[in-house]
């Protein structure tokens, strides 16, 4: 997973700096059918067909944040497409998006499919 360039630039204040940030408190997993890329603005994230952001809570041991519950969206009323990136935002919609990643293997949601990130299978790491 790698964090956006917004995203980067806000840890870098809150580390390096005392510049005030605004620390997100509530994180959604969006789906994407193309690469969200850094600027977090390229990819094409899926709409209609009952697709809504997911609310994902997290805990952290040493340098892995997972998720703490499984992740699930609700069944596709219509296509959604091949999901091939996810990412981590900051709001159920519009807001901003703070990491984003490639699936290991892309997955097509036809209607009637669910899709779901089980419990602890979503991993962000800083090394």
């Amino acid at each position: 997973m790698s964090l956006t360039n917004a995203f980067e630039t806000t840890t870098l204040k809150w580390l390096l700096t005392t510049d005030a940030v605004t620390r997100p408190t509530s994180w959604y997993i969006a789906l994407f059918t193309s690469d969200p890329t850094e600027t977090g603005a390229a990819g094409t994230e899926v709409s209609g067909g009952s697709y809504a952001r997911v609310a994902a809570t997290f805990s952290v041991s040493g340098d892995t944040a997972s998720n703490t519950g499984g992740i699930e969206f609700a069944a596709a009323t219509a296509n959604w497409g091949t999901i091939s990136h996810i990412g981590i935002m900051d709001a159920s919609t519009s807001g901003n998006m703070l990491i984003y990643a490639a699936l290991t293997a892309s997955k097509t949601i036809a209607d009637g499919d669910v899709f779901r990130i089980p419990t602890g299978d979503l991993d962000v790491t800083l090394n």
